[in-house]
Parts: C-alpha cells; structure tokens; sequence
C-alpha cells in the first residue's frame, strides 16, 4: 500500500524539527503547523532578544514584570501546575549561579499576568519548550482538519496526531543512549506525545546544554539515567521525563507510578551488559 506524506523540515527551538502530514494535500495546515512552533520559540528563547529575556532582566534585577505573551504566560501555568505535581523536581529556573534559587523564590499571579522574584534568577524553558511548540503544532493541524500526522523535534520529543496512516498506534521503538543494538522499550502512541530525556549520550555535553540540577539541593546528576513519559500533553511529558532525571531514588518511585501517563526509568550504569534485563524499568 502506497502511502503519500507531505514533510517539512526546519530548524526551530534550538533543533531539527519535522512534521510528516499524511492524508489530503495539507499545505497550509503544514505553515500554521510551522508558525505555530517558530512563535513558541520566538516567546521562549533564551538565546536572543525575546519576552523571555525581557523578563529575565526584570527578574534579575529584583523587579516585578507584567507579562503580555500569550505563550509565555501558557508556559508558566504549565510548569506552576507541573512543578508541584513533580514536588519541586522540575524547575526551569534552578542554577547554581543564583545561591540556590529556584521557582519557589517566584510568585506569579495568573489572573493579573503578573510575575514577582523574591530573589535574583532567570527562567530557562530547555525542559519543556519543545512540548508545549508541538503541543500547538498539532493543535493547528487537527483545526486544519489533518487526521494523521508525526512531528519531531530533535527525534527526543514527539508528537502524532490521530492514528498511524495504515491504522493503529505510532510505533517507536526507544534505543539505548549510548547506541549499538539494544532497544529499552516499544511504544504505540495515539494522539499522544513522547519524551525521551539522558544524562549520557551524544549532546548531552554540548556546550549549550544547561547542566541536570537537583532543584532540592543544587547537585549536578552525573548517575546515569534515562527518562521516557508518554502523555497526552507534550509539554507535561517533557517536564516529567525531566523530572524523573534529577528525582531522588523515592521520588522517582513515586512520580513513576503517579497518574495515567506511561513513565518508565532507566539505570544505565551497568555497561558491560547493556541489555533490558539490566535496565532499571518502571511503568504504569
């Protein structure tokens, strides 16, 4: 069976990003789907002028910031509602440069979109940027009337939208970190979002990879580790599989069998036989 697929690819959010949209010609779907993606990224990037930096300033300098991006006030309520599902465990605004502040030292008022530090920091939204930018992507595709469709950025965070164009979940199937032939897990996804998050592997020591910081004391993981999370929402799942990088060993049971979501956690330190027999696995 021939199966025809419309593909775009880009580079946004600091990364490769495709989307692979099957079914009737869907080229105006394919650019809301793009712009949709490049407006996350030009509300939450850190790495040239944007509202993000501009709030940065602000926090830095010990002043409060009225916030009028729609995309950035989303991506605060996300990581206000995460943050304490994940008991403090995923925090974009912990670094060690800041003595230990963190998103408890914030006080963000949702009704008046109003943002407060009571100590100097600054937000960095690497953790779930990518998930909320396809969260909207896909959003644009199903408004388009798009019944199928993938979407990728930098093969770690996923997307699909409705079933696989011969019917049936996505599958995917997560390799080991550190390549060669071992497969941790298979997964089928509908109308789902997949992360995958390591401390091992290649870009993890890239020079603009912020370090994995323990929020609760400031320590840097350096155990190996990879996370995947399966939700419905991208940008929750990145969070968790975030989350579950730097939770401590009772964390990461608890979180790991919080909620509907498939979460699974994997010890890496056994290398000299890296299969899933010697892999730490949980799921729910």
């Amino acid at each position: 069976m021939s199966i025809t697929a419309q593909v775009e690819r880009f580079v946004a959010m600091g990364t490769r990003i495709e989307l692979y949209v099957f079914g009737a010609d869907h080229a105006a779907a394919m650019i809301a789907a793009r712009r949709a993606i490049e407006r996350v990224d030009d509300a939450l990037t850190i790495h040239r002028p944007s509202p993000t930096t501009a709030v940065n300033d602000a926090l830095l300098a010990g002043r409060g910031v009225a916030i009028d991006d729609p995309v950035l006030i989303e991506a605060l309520v996300a990581i206000e509602e995460v943050h304490a599902e994940t008991e403090g465990a995923f925090d974009p605004s912990a670094d060690r440069r800041f003595g230990g502040a963190g998103w408890g030292d914030l006080m963000f008022d949702r009704r008046a979109a109003k943002l407060f530090a009571l100590k100097p920091l600054a937000l960095d939204f690497g953790g779930i940027g990518k998930g909320i930018a396809l969260d909207r992507a896909c959003a644009a595709l199903r408004d388009a009337g798009v019944a199928s469709a993938c979407l990728s950025a930098g093969e770690s965070s996923i997307a699909v939208v409705g079933k696989h164009p011969l019917g049936g979940g996505w599958p995917f199937a997560i390799p080991h970190p550190r390549g060669g032939d071992v497969v941790l897990v298979e997964l089928e996804i509908v109308n789902e979002a997949l992360s995958i998050s390591t401390t091992v592997g290649a870009g993890t020591q890239a020079p603009e990879r912020a370090a994995m910081i323990r929020p609760s004391d400031g320590a840097i993981m350096t155990a190996a580790r990879c996370a995947v999370v399966v939700d419905r929402n991208g940008g929750r799942a990145e969070a968790l599989s975030t989350a579950l990088l730097v939770a401590d060993d009772d964390l990461a049971q608890r979180l790991l069998h919080r909620g509907a979501a498939r979460r699974f956690l994997y010890d890496l330190s056994q290398e000299a036989a890296p299969t899933v027999d010697v892999v730490r696995m949980q799921a729910v």
